[in-house]
């Protein structure tokens, strides 16, 4: 089988595809961020209390998932590892209920921010989804179309994964935006969840993928090995030739000749006189 895993640029494919295997295992974790998974989520809106105010149950920390968001009071704040706050349920764009928002005791900004980029969430999976194919992919580059495929789709993956961080980001800010104006007192603040960042690094190992893929479809590394068998039975290539084109040097081997001892010579000499 001439297109095996690993048969050509070992190094650079086994790099390739763990750097797309992380990659792939960030973009999933946060597209199953909060509320599937209660530790990660993209940003948090938190609503300070008045001094002196009692704890109630009112929420005071909003903090958003790509599938939901969840409010908690300051009678159940979050931990690292759980968040035993009042969550929605799970879907795409998704619909806060009317009472959940009124537990913010700000229902319009809660509501607004809601509604801001729930279309883009999308995008989370998908990424995960081309990252996870060209992980398998890229262990191909003996195959010229595997090579190709594989540089096309860590390509989308890398492009896809930039304007979902981008998207993040801009969901913070907007964010800021639409709340600062309602909230008159001023007693919030937002900030980023763990989720962009981790974003971060899963776009930096996609775009590394990018790069060593590129250097084999240039032809960087220099042509595959069937490809020169193949040159060289066309007579394109000399058996002397390297992969990249250029002569090949030949080493020169030096030749001992032993010397005959000096009687060996006189007794030839004596026989043909005779």
């Amino acid at each position: 089988m001439r297109h095996r895993p690993l048969g050509e640029y070992k190094w650079i494919s086994l790099s390739a595809s763990i750097s797309l295997f992380i990659a792939f295992l960030l973009f999933l974790l946060v597209a199953v961020s909060l509320p599937l998974i209660d530790s990660i989520y993209l940003f948090i809106i938190d609503f300070k209390p008045q001094a002196n105010q009692p704890p109630t149950s009112i929420a005071t920390d909003l903090r958003f998932g790509v599938w939901g968001f969840c409010a908690s009071s300051v009678l159940d704040l979050p931990t690292i590892f759980e968040n035993n706050g009042r969550c929605t349920k799970p879907r795409l764009g998704y619909d806060v209920p009317e009472d959940l928002l009124d537990l913010t005791g700000y229902p319009d900004a809660a509501g607004l921010v809601v509604k801001a980029f729930t279309v883009l969430f999308v995008l989370h999976p998908v990424c995960a989804i081309v990252a996870f194919a060209c992980m398998f992919t890229s262990l191909f580059l003996s195959s010229k179309a595997m090579t190709i495929i594989s540089l096309f789709l860590s390509t989308v993956s890398a492009i896809l994964g930039s304007v979902v961080f981008a998207t993040d980001l801009a969901i913070e800010i907007v964010a800021r935006d639409k709340v600062a104006p309602v909230i008159l007192d001023g007693n919030v603040m937002i900030g980023w969840g763990n989720g962009p960042w981790m974003m971060v690094v899963a776009v930096f190992f996609t775009w590394v993928s990018v790069v060593l893929l590129s250097a084999v479809s240039c032809r960087c590394c220099g042509p595959r090995k069937w490809e020169v068998e193949k040159m060289r039975a066309r007579g394109i290539m000399s058996a002397t030739t390297t992969a990249s084109g250029a002569p090949a040097q030949v080493r020169e081997i030096p030749v001992m000749v032993e010397e005959k001892p000096e009687k060996m010579r006189d007794t030839k000499n004596v026989l043909e006189t005779a």
